[in-house]
């Protein structure tokens, strides 16, 4: 089984190996289930199937999942890229999956495979620590759109538990706010994160025909690296002064962080931390929301030594 990227050829013709999971399972099984193309798309779970062979060989090979290796999907829907990557010789695949018409053919495909692990219910209220042993270090998945944003932020925080590549199809608008740099409008607090933590490739764009059904918007296959700073989104000052000072983005940082807990003066405080209190959030460099973030706990720390620390303030 190839292991290594840069083979797109023979990961496509080990995919189209790759039986329909109503063949690679028991008769008995699948005469519960139908056709795997007959389950629709449901637009409430945000559902567009992978249905390209060349683009699902690409995602494979670009995780180079191997040996060692324990990969979460979340929304592996009828399991085409959960076979994939099962293909692969990872240790172990988790698959996350809220749509409970897609249990017959996943449930049947876990007893064939033993290696994959089914959890059902939502990927936004999962206990992840409790629920996946092992720990995966990789998260491999065409997830639904609709939910991208509050996924990742929530996958950050397992960083520290060694969860540090993340390979994800998503909307092309998506993938280009992720990886946006300072001094753009597409700039987020999420992109501003991904900087700081480590590093955001968009690997390629994905055509809305290389899905059925087809969405209305072009996707885009994102690639995401955790390199530094493990523990940041455990800290939940870091998401609320980036989200206070995003809330409004034609306004200034001054204006909008005026009222945030914290320094009564901030515009003393900004300048300061050598931030220009006339700028916009957009404008900063992810090592200036790290130096802003570490001047805002270190006078919290020092209020709280002076006993005028808020009770409210957790500082993780």
């Amino acid at each position: 089984m190839g292991k290594s990227r840069g083979k797109p050829a023979e990961a496509v013709a080990q995919i189209e190996r790759i039986p329909p999971m109503k063949k690679r399972i028991s008769s008995e099984t699948a005469g519960v289930r139908g056709a795997e193309e007959a389950i629709r798309a449901l637009h409430r779970f945000g559902q567009h199937f992978l249905v390209d062979r060349n683009v699902l060989a690409e995602i494979v090979e670009r995780s180079a999942a191997g040996p060692g290796d324990t990969v979460l999907e979340v929304g592996p829907g009828q399991g085409v890229l959960t076979r994939a990557l099962l293909e692969r010789e990872i240790d172990c695949l988790h698959a996350v999956e809220l749509d409970e018409r897609m249990k017959p053919g996943l449930e049947a495909l876990a007893a064939w495979e033993p290696r994959l692990k089914l959890h059902w219910g939502d990927a936004l209220r999962l206990d992840y620590p409790a629920e996946l042993v092992p720990f995966p270090s990789k998260v491999v998945a065409n997830i639904p759109y609709n939910i991208t944003t509050p996924l990742i932020w929530q996958l950050l925080a397992f960083a520290r538990l060694g969860l540090t590549y993340h390979l994800y199809m998503v909307q092309k608008e998506a993938a280009d706010r992720l990886a946006a740099p300072a001094d753009t409008r597409e700039r987020y607090p999420l992109g501003v994160t991904l900087e700081v933590m480590g590093a955001v490739a968009r690997v390629r764009k994905v055509p809305a025909s290389c899905f059925r059904p087809a969405p209305r918007v072009e996707s885009a296959l994102v690639e995401i690296v955790i390199q530094r700073h493990h523990e940041l989104t455990c800290d939940p000052l870091w998401s609320e002064l980036l989200h206070r000072a995003f809330a409004h983005r034609r306004k200034t940082l001054l204006n909008n962080l005026k009222g945030f807990r914290g320094p009564e003066d901030w515009a003393g405080f900004l300048a300061g931390a050598g931030v220009d209190p006339r700028a916009r959030a957009e404008d900063l460099e992810g090592d200036v929301w790290l130096a802003l973030y570490h001047a805002l706990k270190k006078q919290f720390r020092a209020e709280t030594m002076m006993g005028k620390g808020s009770a409210t303030c957790r500082i993780v």
